[in-house]
């Protein structure tokens, strides 16, 4: 007998964008439109066939996932990988193809899906294992589980209409991972909630790996991803671009989204914060990070490896004795790496004086391994209080290279940094 869990063949889906269905309409135009037969004459919805524009999220998807199998779904922003959960999990139907689903299947998609506002989470627990099948016992067996993981005790009985966003994706995920399936779908759950709740999902996800359920991952976290996964799909403009091991996976989705052919490239910048300044802060105002290279070229269009500039421009409203710039470069699950500030080294005293400044630190080597980091900068007075602090004000991506020159980029590393160094046998 197959133990394949899950098969999509031919799988599409095609959305029309453009022109304005019926159900657009506002009540005036509805109105206007009675008796207009030239209007009736163009189509069944009231669309003008040549406002409409076909786009396929997915085109023709084709694997098979064995029971057990640990599965990351990884691609750019647009390349199709929500829509492919939302077609598995069978919230939307296929335009073309089929899928076929040995077992339950329990979805962790967007923040409140499958979830009933009007009803509390007590409610919600018994309604979601209700849809997968499973009996009141069942449920039962496992609610204090799900309750004590989420950490929503004192909100049981509370519509989840009235739930952040934080405390409804801990239910949701809590509800997922606890509840009797066969396959187990997650899109982004990093992307919401503390570090520290992020880092109990992993952890209960790599229990949930271990019980031999099946998982499909969604994430742009590559370390999270290279933990937990055994093999990836990778999408690109909804085709399938890879769908193998995970390490070359990484490589190829890493690899694809570096515009550069050249040996040596290192660092992308995808992300630059620049303030809204017309809502300015009362003390100081970030106002622009920007990052270049050596030859202060501006990463978004050369990227070199050994030389990273940061520029961090801002205002300072009131005036301070003294002040500093600090830069801190994350881990994709908000794991600090690095810390530097402009005051413990004394090298550079700013006096925050009424007016606009602009500072740079230059990193000449920057030893990351391949994968995504988050840069965060803030304003502080020293020893005394921070002034303003931009979470993720840029994100860099770290493209696999010959880090020790074995003429070869190494595999995916399951490391942080990639310093020089050099073996020696001592007899």
């Amino acid at each position: 007998m197959s133990d394949v869990t899950l098969r999509a063949e031919g799988l599409s889906k095609q959305y029309v964008i453009g022109g304005r269905g019926r159900a657009q309409l506002t009540f005036r135009e509805m109105l206007t439109s009675i008796g207009d037969k030239a209007l009736q004459r163009v189509n069944r919805d009231g669309e003008r066939k040549s406002d409409r524009e076909l786009f396929w999220a997915l085109k023709d998807i084709n694997f098979e996932i064995e029971r057990g199998d640990v599965v990351g779904v990884i691609g750019r922003n647009g390349a199709g990988k929500s829509t492919l959960l939302k077609v598995l999990s069978r919230i939307t139907e296929p335009t073309e193809g089929r899928v076929e689903i040995r077992g339950r299947i329990a979805s962790l998609l967007e923040v409140g899906t499958g979830f009933h506002p009007e009803l509390t989470g007590r409610e919600n627990i018994f309604l979601n294992g209700a849809i997968l099948g499973m009996t009141r016992s069942e449920i039962s067996r496992k609610f204090d589980e799900i309750v004590d993981f989420a950490g929503i005790e004192r909100f049981l009985d509370t519509p989840v209409k009235r739930y952040s966003s934080g405390m409804y994706v801990r239910l949701a995920f809590s509800v997922a991972a606890h509840l009797d399936s066969e396959v187990m779908v997650v899109d982004e759950v990093l992307a919401v909630g503390d570090t520290a709740f992020q880092k109990r999902c992993l952890g209960k996800l790599r229990d949930v790996t271990g019980s031999g359920r099946t998982v499909l991952f969604v994430s742009h976290n590559m370390n999270a991803i290279d933990s937990l996964c055994k093999t990836v799909i990778v999408l690109r403009e909804g085709q399938v671009m890879f769908h193998g091991d995970v390490h070359d996976g990484i490589g190829e989705y890493l690899n694809s989204i570096s515009a550069a052919t050249t040996a040596g490239v290192g660092v992308e910048q995808n992300v630059v914060f620049i303030s809204n300044e017309t809502n300015d802060r009362d003390e100081c105002d970030l106002q622009k990070v920007s990052l270049w290279n050596a030859n202060h070229e501006p990463l978004a269009r050369v990227r070199t490896w050994d030389d990273l500039i940061v520029r961090v421009e801002f205002k300072v409203n009131k005036p301070q004795n003294v002040g500093s710039v600090i830069l801190k470069i994350s881990g994709s699950a908000g794991e600090s790496i690095l810390l530097l500030s402009t005051q413990p080294d004394g090298t550079l005293v700013l006096p925050f004086e009424v007016g606009r400044y602009a500072v740079e630190c230059h990193i000449e080597k920057l030893p990351l391994a391949a994968g995504e980091y988050r840069l965060s900068v803030g304003l502080a007075i020293p020893t005394v209080r921070f002034l303003t602090w931009e979470e993720d004000a840029a994100i860099l991506r770290v493209f696999p290279r010959d880090i020790y020159g074995s003429g070869k980029p190494p595999e995916s590393p399951r490391t942080m940094l990639a310093v020089e160094h050099e073996w020696r046998r001592v007899d």
